[in-house]
């Protein structure tokens, strides 16, 4: 792979000029189809086979399609405590009614009023009219829901207390806020740092934004085919953009060490790529490979989410393999600092004792590594410890300060906190509506039921509804356990086919499905991580410690996630505007992402270690030479993805604050106590036997990360120091 992935990097060199000309042309064409092609996306989750599913495609079935687009609900509380149905206070609200009726986008406004179909307490304080629109949930424009605002403003002027609820303000997570602009910045000055010099890091960056911005146009584009959920760009974006710097640091790293060893800048540019790019091959590949086998959990918005986000990794590693080349043979040597540019080349490699931070940071955690070892395992099982009790829902909760939260408050002040998350009982077979009714006495006396309506039935009485309200909120345990006591109540039923659907009933059933999910993926990518890893260092005890370090990572980021998100620990201090169980997808999507990007720093920095061993170094000086090598990379390439992550992580958008956030965390452990202190700790204790393969296992291929093969090739072409491109 090294010899390929080297004759890739020379034509990449020879053809700078095209080559940047193709990545322009497929970024702009990428622009030209996401504007014409896109479509709309969901913010909803749901399993299509599924009880709560089923039910949802009966209904529609049975009563009709009734109005697929979005929905607000607009709630008006009384401020002194007169009732809302007579004198100014009716009169307000009837003209608020008429006001949302006539707004753009809107295709009617119930009126709370109707004695038909009154929509009013029974203190008659709280009082809601649905306002239904004709774009689907995300299509409402930013001027409908200004609109919307406006009029709820005019009827706040006039003494009512008015909230908007319902997903007509939902707006869909995009790329490019203040919080990821600033995480850009912050990524760019790390590289600027790393590097010394402000070109080569804006080079570095151009070509990761390049990469991310082909990556989530070609998302859009598919939004045009598909019916993709509204996170799925932003996801895709935030893992690309972070995985797209760090790969092109670790080539550009790589050639910048072969120039300051005297390499022309054609050769440079090749031995890069074969040895650095094989490595970031192989680290793609596993993230690909981590993303991709989400499908195996059989959900298909996870398996979606899963395979865009693998294909903006795709372009992120062809973007290293291709663009960042051709980017490095136009710098030439101006991706040295200019002090290093026409400075003699260095005779050797970097020495197992060099000086440095670094250097006497793995010298003292080799020295004491029994100890180090210890510390960082304990203080990583102490953080993982609230993983334990992880909670997870598909019900996300506003931030308290939102007018949605405050519409859901007030609904549940007037209505019950079950209001907010009501079931829904479809009974379907002949005569429906009286089994329906022979039924409601049972579910009537089922603990946390304080509202059963009468049955209705459709038109030929083959199917009836009835509407469940619980006297707990929609994400509450009290509410899951109603759901499979209802379940158990209506399972019996003769002649009759019973189901419970209903938001409420959606997320339990996406939920438990999840949850079911989430060990067989943390076994396969835990399998997966053994494989590669034996094949890449040809060793036993070396990916066991490497899998075992992804085990402590994902126990630390979950766990502390679930004690900010869910118990609430440092939630004001850091911004986050509600608590609960966490979103249900998200343990699964971080296991993916993090096991991917933590294979990616064993692998970086396991190389080098592996390397030194293989050049004839002695275990220990292997590991200190190694470590010396790789971790001002490796630590560079974690502060990116730390401030990428974070940037994300203010953002307004439930799904993808809390993936940040656990992304954050993860990469933090992974890349500072894991990396640093429980792989070179653990391999310097191993000694030789770190690196010894069975006999039985000498068959099995070798995947050359480290570039062995290109040791034998010379420079055709001696480039004397200070000549090629400045």
């Amino acid at each position: 792979m090294a010899l390929l992935l080297s004759r890739l990097g020379a034509f990449s060199h020879r053809h700078r000029l095209a080559v940047v000309l193709v990545w322009l042309l497929v970024l702009v064409g990428g622009g030209v189809g996401a504007a014409t092609l896109a479509g709309t996306t969901s913010s909803t989750f749901s399993i299509p086979g599924q009880e709560s599913t089923t039910a949802l495609d009966l209904i529609e079935e049975d009563f009709g399609a009734g109005g697929n687009g979005a929905t607000a609900r607009v709630v008006v509380q009384s401020p002194d405590g007169t009732p809302l149905t007579a004198g100014a206070q009716a009169a307000a609200v009837t003209d608020l009614v008429a006001d949302l009726g006539q707004l753009p986008g809107v295709l009617s406004a119930s009126n709370p009023l109707d004695p038909a179909a009154p929509a009013v307490n029974a203190d008659q304080t709280v009082a809601y009219s649905t306002v239904a629109y004709s774009e689907p949930v995300g299509g409402v424009t930013v001027e409908e829901q200004d609109a919307l605002v406006a009029a709820v403003d005019q009827a706040r002027a006039a003494g009512l207390t008015v909230e908007i609820g319902g997903e007509a303000l939902t707006e869909t997570p995009h790329i490019g806020g203040v919080g990821e602009v600033v995480g850009v910045v912050l990524a760019l000055v790390v590289l600027a740092i790393t590097y010394g010099t402000l070109v080569t890091a804006g080079m570095n960056l151009v070509t990761a934004v390049v990469g991310v911005g082909v990556g989530v146009m070609g998302i859009t584009i598919a939004t045009g085919f598909l019916d993709l959920t509204s996170t799925t760009s932003a996801l895709a974006g935030m893992l690309g953009l972070a995985v797209g710097i760090d790969y092109a640091l670790f080539i550009i790293s790589r050639y910048r060490q072969e120039l300051r060893r005297g390499a022309s800048v054609g050769t440079a540019v090749a031995t890069a790529v074969g040895t650095a790019g094989s490595a970031v091959v192989t680290a793609g590949l596993t993230v690909v490979i981590a993303l991709v086998g989400l499908a195996v959990v059989g959900i298909p918005f996870l398996t979606q989410m899963g395979i865009a986000a693998a294909g903006t990794i795709v372009v992120a590693v062809l973007v290293a393999l291709t663009l960042v080349p051709a980017g490095l043979a136009l710098l030439g040597r101006r991706a040295l600092p200019r002090a290093l540019r026409d400075a003699p080349p260095e005779t050797s490699e970097v020495p197992a004792r060099g000086r440095g931070f670094l250097a006497g940071w793995v010298a003292a955690v080799t020295r004491h590594r029994l100890v180090a070892l210890l510390t960082a395992v304990v203080a990583l099982g102490v953080v993982a410890i609230p993983f334990f009790s992880m909670q997870t829902t598909l019900v996300q909760a506003m931030p308290e300060d939102s007018t949605q939260a405050r519409a859901e408050q007030l609904l549940a002040a007037g209505f019950g906190e079950g209001f907010n998350g009501p079931l829904t009982v479809l009974i379907e077979g002949t005569g429906a509506a009286g089994a329906a009714a022979a039924a409601s006495p049972g579910i009537a006396a089922l603990p946390d039921v304080v509202t059963l309506t009468p049955p209705v039935p459709n038109a030929d009485d083959s199917a009836a509804l009835l509407t469940v309200v619980p006297a707990s909120g929609p994400a509450t345990q009290a509410t899951e356990q109603l759901v499979s006591d209802l379940r158990g109540q209506l399972a019996d039923l003769d002649g009759v086919q019973a189901y419970v659907t209903g938001s409420t009933a959606v997320s339990v059933d996406v939920s438990e499905s999840l949850d079911a999910a989430l060990p067989v993926y943390l076994v396969l990518v835990v399998g997966l991580a053994l494989v590669l890893l034996v094949l890449v260092f040809r060793s036993l005890l070396v990916p066991l410690v490497g899998v075992l370090g992804f085990l402590l990572t994902i126990g630390a980021s979950l766990g502390a996630t679930v004690a900010v998100f869910q118990w609430g620990w440092l939630a004001d201090a850091i911004g986050v505007p509600s608590t609960g169980p966490l979103l249900s997808l998200a343990p699964i999507l971080v296991i993916g992402i993090l096991f991917g990007l933590a294979m990616d720093y064993q692998i970086f920095l396991v190389s080098r270690m592996h390397e030194a061993h293989s050049h004839g170094v002695a275990p220990l000086d292997a590991v200190r030479t190694g470590f010396r090598q790789a971790a001002p990379v490796v630590v560079a390439a974690a502060l990116i993805m730390f401030a990428v992550f974070a940037g994300f992580f203010t953002g307004d958008e439930a799904t993808i604050k809390t993936i940040a956030f656990a992304l954050a965390t993860g990469i933090l452990v992974d890349a500072f106590v894991v990396r640093m202190v429980v792989v070179p700790a653990a391999l310097a204790l191993l000694g030789e036997r770190a690196w010894w393969l069975p006999r039985w296992l000498g068959w099995l291929p070798r995947l050359d990360v480290e570039g062995a093969a290109l040791e034998r090739r010379t420079d055709p072409t001696p480039e004397p120091v200070g000549a090629g491109a400045r």
